[in-house]
């Protein structure tokens, strides 16, 4: 039984209390793991190490922290396959998307922030009356990146790296029901030689360690991913500190496909955009919207598509849907089929567990699934499934369309498919959403605004907003007549 420990001041150990969290492997639904159960008393320690550090870390050059920041990347890069390996026995994915997604990711997030700060820059502006005003970026000093389980080490990088390369100090706290590879990190930076204290990945739960995160007056900023529900929760307890926050929350994202599309192009995106990661990505296209035209030639091809799928032992290099990531979440998403059957509404594919065969027989697996006739009332439409599910609907005109994609409180992200520009850039500026795809979907540039609207979220991360976002802005007037 692997015990996975904390990463406080430089080194690794064991929680204060000694306190753990069984951790499964969601393909076989067993333990396989123990994952700290940290307490304020962890927390205590962490925080005296940050302070200390924070001084002398963010008088540090560029530079160097440039430098620290790629050499933990090297360490990853060194180390890819045992990462890989470790993501998706913790979370259930597919070896594959580990493989070439995941851990890729991760080390492009961290090269690329390590660049950005050299080529970062700030503003200034000269006045007529003699005087100059600019604007320093200094670092907040010790801030929070409290990241989820669907994309375990990516989504920690995306946080952390922005943060340490702005000359912040971090308590970072990972899902704890995909624990491993921080804990793998934690060993990357050490060995990457990250000063003591200026990182700590402090595991727990949320309503445990997590709560006691939000809440420390010495903490300064947060950054969270994942549920409406807890975001709303973390904006409350932190706003009532004056804290910066960002929020990077749940989708009910529409996919919206006009009869002019490139058919052929969109059709093997949308299976992706509908059951990648099990489903399990806050961007994928829960609710697909179809002009009547090629609604049934589409979806007879989609249910034919959906059908080609192999679900399976995430290990193996032929199977492209895996495990859901816990028995709490399984059942979470088969009570929503069960909501779903009692509207009415049928299942095209799908609509129930998969069993497996073989050493994955007590695995979480799902089919991936596909509603018909669902009620544009009913709560299922409205709530984000987070699950291998997606449902259809037909639409006349561009505005049918964009009222359809605007009538629910989410507003994360949105692909358009259509060959006519004038169409792409009208229901583009007109659906409320943050991110917005035209004949694409999660196509990723690491320098752009990425959240969302609504009950998706608060603030912006990537590229240049999150430097900003982990900064604070001081303006220096000079008078020099």
């Amino acid at each position: 039984m692997k015990k996975i420990k904390n990463y406080i001041n430089g080194k690794l150990i064991h929680p204060e209390k000694s306190q753990y969290i069984d951790v499964y492997n969601p393909s076989i639904g067993e333990v396989y793991a123990l994952c700290p159960k940290s307490d304020e008393h962890d927390l205590k320690i962490a925080l005296k190490s940050a302070k200390k550090a924070f001084n002398k870390w963010k008088n540090t050059s560029n530079e160097y922290r440039r430098d620290i920041v790629l050499r933990i990347a090297n360490e990853i890069e060194k180390n890819k396959d045992k990462f890989a390996l470790a993501e998706t026995i913790d979370n259930g994915k597919p070896i594959n998307d580990s493989k070439n997604i995941d851990i890729p990711r991760s080390i492009d997030n961290l090269k690329f922030y390590a660049s950005s700060i050299i080529n970062n820059s700030s503003e200034s502006h000269s006045s007529p009356n003699n005087a100059i005003n600019y604007t320093l970026r200094d670092p907040l000093g010790v801030v929070a990146c409290i990241s989820p389980w669907n994309y375990p080490l990516h989504l920690l990088t995306w946080k952390i790296a922005p943060a340490l390369v702005m000359g912040n100090c971090v308590i970072a706290k990972p899902s704890e029901v995909t624990p491993m590879t921080a804990y793998l990190f934690s060993k990357a930076c050490i060995k990457a030689g990250l000063p003591k204290g200026v990182l700590n990945i402090i595991h727990g739960t949320g309503e445990g360690i997590g709560d006691k995160i939000v809440k420390n007056p010495n903490i300064k900023a947060v950054s969270f991913t994942g549920g409406t529900k807890t975001g709303k929760i973390i904006n409350k307890a932190a706003s009532s500190l004056l804290k910066k926050v960002s929020l990077e929350l749940g989708g009910k994202n529409p996919i919206i496909i006009f009869e002019d599309c490139n058919y052929k192009e969109m059709l093997k995106t949308t299976i992706r955009s509908s059951f990648a990661n099990q489903g399990q990505i806050c961007l994928c296209g829960e609710r697909i919207f179809i002009q009547d035209s090629i609604y049934d030639k589409f979806k007879r091809d989609f249910v034919k598509e959906a059908k080609k799928l192999k679900i399976g032992d995430p290990l193996k290099l032929t199977s492209n849907q895996g495990a859901i990531v816990s028995k709490q979440h399984y059942d979470k998403i088969l009570s929503y089929f069960d909501r779903v059957k009692e509207n009415g509404a049928k299942f095209l594919i799908g609509g129930n567990s998969k069993k497996i065969t073989g050493k994955c027989s007590n695995g979480w697996f799902i089919e991936p699934s596909i509603i018909e006739n669902l009620e544009r009332s009913s709560e299922c439409y409205k709530q984000e499934a987070f699950g291998p599910v997606t449902s259809l609907y037909k639409f006349k005109s561009k505005k049918e369309a964009i009222d359809l994609a605007n009538e629910t409180e989410y507003g994360l992200s949105a692909s358009i498919w259509t060959s006519d520009l004038s169409t792409a850039h009208q229901v583009a500026k007109m659906i409320e959403f943050g991110i917005v795809w035209v004949n694409a979907w999660n196509l990723r540039d690491l320098r752009t605004p990425f959240g969302g609207m609504k009950d998706s979220g608060l603030g912006r991360e990537g590229g240049r907003e999150s430097m900003l976002f982990f900064s604070e802005p001081k303006n220096i007037c000079i008078n020099y007549n």
